[in-house]
């Protein structure tokens, strides 16, 4: 399971597929201000949970039983909240982009009606759309976090931090994400605003999480001891915090005080910082075990 999911974090969790959650909340009313957060950044989401589902199903030991998962609904299991949400969100977020895709593509014409009366149906019912995508978004962004969370062998993973704090890394790179593509000072200033509150809530929760560790048990205790002075300490502690969070917090930080800084640079780092957290995450976890 571990290994199935750090190939859908890596392909499908990090930057543009939490853009459907901007764009959920920002709509109606600011597709003008914030075209890139309502409508371009958009296009990447179904692209990537795509991407991802593919990564995640050749990695099933068993491919063609997947679809078991779709013939009951289990509201205790989290793998059951992850798969019904994965098959709302990704025809969802395609069809959100598809009913832009005319004024991304002036020239495009659809070639049978029936495409025109669904687009028109869609940008009808856009607000309702924006409403479900958005809370979908928010099941799908503490899923994964929720889903480890689930595993009491794994001390690591034992924590009702990791669902939050997935989360919070996960809307942080898509703000990342929409801060890079944007070419409107207006709203990249306002991604940069928003992304620094998610980093610091990101530091926040990182520092509890470690907190209720060394405040746990001797497994907890050894789980905090691979990242303060372990083989994940340096990885994690310099790349994911100093790297993905510290420095490009500083560096926006500068940027807002007025100093001219590429919009590239700091959402490169977190991108990466936000890639590397859950490749760690997955791993160490699966380095901590419980001692019967």
């Amino acid at each position: 399971m571990a290994l199935a999911h750090s190939r859908l974090f890596i392909f499908g969790r990090v930057g543009g597929r939490h853009s459907v959650f901007f764009c959920g909340i920002l709509y109606p009313g600011r597709e003008t201000a914030l075209p890139t957060a309502v409508k371009w950044s958009t296009f990447l989401a179904p692209f990537l949970l795509v991407l991802g589902l593919f990564f995640l199903f050749i990695d099933l030991k068993h491919r063609w039983y997947f679809w078991r998962l779709y013939t009951a609904i289990r509201l205790e299991s989290p793998m059951s909240w992850g798969a019904w949400t994965l098959m709302v969100i990704t025809p969802l977020s395609l069809l959100w982009s598809a009913s832009y895709l005319k004024e991304l593509i002036p020239t495009w014409k659809w070639k049978w009606g029936l495409l025109d009366r669904l687009e028109n149906l869609i940008i009808k019912y856009r607000t309702p759309l924006a409403w479900v995508m958005l809370i979908y978004a928010l099941i799908l962004g503490m899923y994964t976090g929720i889903l480890l969370s689930a595993f009491n062998a794994r001390p690591l993973w034992n924590t009702a931090l990791l669902g939050p704090l997935f989360l919070t890394s996960g809307l942080s790179t898509g703000a990342a994400t929409i801060m890079w593509m944007s070419r409107l000072h207006l709203e990249r200033k306002l991604f940069t605003q928003i992304d620094l509150i998610l980093i610091g809530i990101e530091l926040f929760l990182i520092v509890h999480l470690f907190m209720g560790f060394l405040a746990g048990p001797e497994v907890q205790l050894e789980a905090a001891a691979l990242f303060l002075h372990g083989s994940y300490a340096l990885p994690f502690w310099g790349l994911v915090v100093g790297m993905g969070l510290v420095l490009p917090f500083t560096l926006e930080v500068l940027e807002m005080r007025g100093l001219k800084i590429p919009a590239a640079l700091p959402a490169i780092l977190i991108l990466t910082g936000g890639l590397i957290f859950r490749i760690i995450m997955v791993e160490a976890g699966e380095a901590t075990r419980w001692l019967y």
